[in-house]
């Protein structure tokens, strides 16, 4: 629904505005862009709003919001929710660009798999501890990404399904968000 609010570049409100409305109001999460995927954004633009949601003090910057905000423990960080044509082959990336703390929504990257939705959600799930797995150890997702996916689904066939399912999976279009 943001989208509608704060993509679109002749009207409605910037990201950061929503984000400290957001915060104060005590909301938990909100979708931040993908960076990869059908709703992806501009990879800096994306990782300025999860940086947003996180830090501990956001400076005023828009003339309309008077205040700038010192974030404690009194008013905690929002969960950036990845969401939108993901699935396993965008582990490594959501897994580097996002780090611990999100929410990575998978609607048919799990509902699509061919056995149903429990494979599904198993083939993410090893796919994402995999990714974390590799990433603790130093590995670059960014460059061995695609090996890490394909290692774990060489031990999970929910994870081998989804593979092949997505393996041709594509969306390729220029960005809304573009700094």
């Amino acid at each position: 629904m943001h989208a509608v609010i704060d993509r679109q570049k002749n009207h409605g409100m910037h990201f950061r505005v929503l984000a400290k409305a957001l915060r104060l109001s005590g909301g938990d999460h909100i979708h931040a862009g993908t960076v990869v995927g059908k709703l992806e954004g501009e990879r800096d633009i994306t990782l300025g709003f999860v940086d947003l949601l996180r830090d501990d003090f956001i400076e005023k910057i828009e003339a309309a919001v008077f205040i700038s905000l010192k974030i404690g423990f009194l008013i905690p960080g929002v969960l950036p929710v990845a969401s939108g044509g993901i699935h396993v082959w965008h582990m490594p990336a959501l897994t580097e660009i996002f780090g611990d703390d999100s929410v990575l929504q998978f609607g048919g990257g799990t509902l699509g798999h061919p056995w149903g939705n429990a494979p599904g959600a198993v083939a993410n799930r090893v796919a994402l501890e995999a990714c974390v797995q590799a990433r603790n150890e130093g590995r670059d997702l960014a460059r061995e990404g695609n090996e890490v996916i394909r290692e774990a689904s060489k031990w999970s066939p929910e994870l081998a399904a989804a593979c092949e399912v997505w393996k041709e999976i594509k969306f390729e279009f220029q960005a809304m968000d573009t700094l």
